[in-house]
């Protein structure tokens, strides 16, 4: 098999491609032939260390496949299955990888195995914004930052689909287009307005009922002033850094304000939970009711450009390294 490992965590440069023994699955383990793997900031994370594993290790942790064995005590996967999975460390940047067979969900035959591995944690992550952490529904009004990007696309489609008004934030007016594609109502140019007066001035002063946001730093203390009272922010993510510490006051200050900070592991720990929530996303993009963007395939070899590219910010949907 081949893979990408990090052996020093840093830069792009410590993505190594190497040969290694094909694994053979052990109990409740499935070996899987990967067809495509996803590109995810949580995989920058990891090489740089922010996220610590211990070293060596397989980067990436979201793929589609079909199954190529099965170990013991393996029960509703089969030799022959397509399979999709996310949060599974150790299982991306790989040809081949051994996957928790509880950890895997089956792909419906009208969805392309490059599809399931670009929808997988973009697509779970943004169903669980829309659906749990603070439930889209008719007359509610959102801020989602960096609504061109591979969460935000999916996000807003399903706010859309909710009747939640949209706020994107975008870098680039082609972004733009992308996020009224998806169904914004409104996009905010961050690099030539101001984010703070115009989403004041498109809501009336009143703000917004929840701020999901994946930036971070360059946007966290913007989302809180714009919160309507009783408003939530959802800070999913760190894409500018992370942000400062929080006086709690300040919550009460701005008008009894929420703020979470969820993960996707939490929200699919559960085997049940899980399976419901990947059937649900899946469903919709076999139906044509979600679109999913792919912006670039890369070779497993190139995923230091693949890096290199998500982290210039530039790209728009969903990186995939395809073996």
């Amino acid at each position: 098999m081949r893979a990408i490992i990090v052996e020093q965590t840093g830069g792009p440069q410590a993505l190594t491609l190497v040969d290694r023994p094909t694994p053979e699955p052990g109990p409740g383990e499935v070996l899987v032939d990967v067809a495509a793997s996803g590109v995810n900031f949580i995989d920058v994370y990891h090489r740089s260390g922010a996220y610590p594993l211990p070293t060596p290790f397989v980067v990436g942790s979201e793929g589609a496949g079909t199954v190529r064995s099965v170990g013991t005590e393996v029960t509703g996967v089969a030799e022959g299955d397509r399979v999709a999975w996310a949060m599974s460390p150790g299982t991306g940047y790989t040809d081949e990888a051994v996957v928790a067979a509880d950890r895997l969900v089956l792909v419906p035959a009208e969805v392309e195995l490059e599809t399931a591995a670009a929808v997988m944690l973009q697509g779970l992550t943004a169903h669980y914004l829309a659906r749990s952490t603070f439930p889209a529904s008719p007359g509610q009004t959102a801020l989602v930052t960096a609504a061109a990007g591979g969460v935000g696309l999916l996000l807003t489609q399903l706010l859309s689909r909710a009747g939640v008004r949209v706020v994107g934030t975008v870098g680039t007016t082609p972004k733009a287009e992308l996020a009224r594609d998806a169904g914004a109502d409104e996009v905010v140019l961050y690099r030539e307005e101001d984010l703070v007066e115009r989403v004041r001035e498109v809501t009336g002063g009143e703000g917004v009922h929840v701020v999901y946001d994946g930036v971070g730093r360059d946007t966290f203390e913007a989302g809180l002033e714009l919160l309507r009272p009783r408003g939530m922010m959802v800070l999913f993510g760190a894409a500018s850094g992370p942000v400062p510490p929080v006086d709690p006051q300040v919550l009460n200050q701005r008008g009894s304000l929420f703020l979470t900070r969820p993960s996707l592991a939490h929200y699919v720990a559960d085997r049940a939970e899980l399976t419901a929530r990947a059937d649900d996303l899946l469903h919709l993009v076999a139906a044509g009711e979600l679109d999913v963007r792919i912006s670039a395939r890369y070779p497993l070899a190139e995923a230091r450009q693949a890096h290199e590219d998500l982290e210039a910010g530039g790209t728009a949907g969903k990186l995939l390294l395809v073996p």
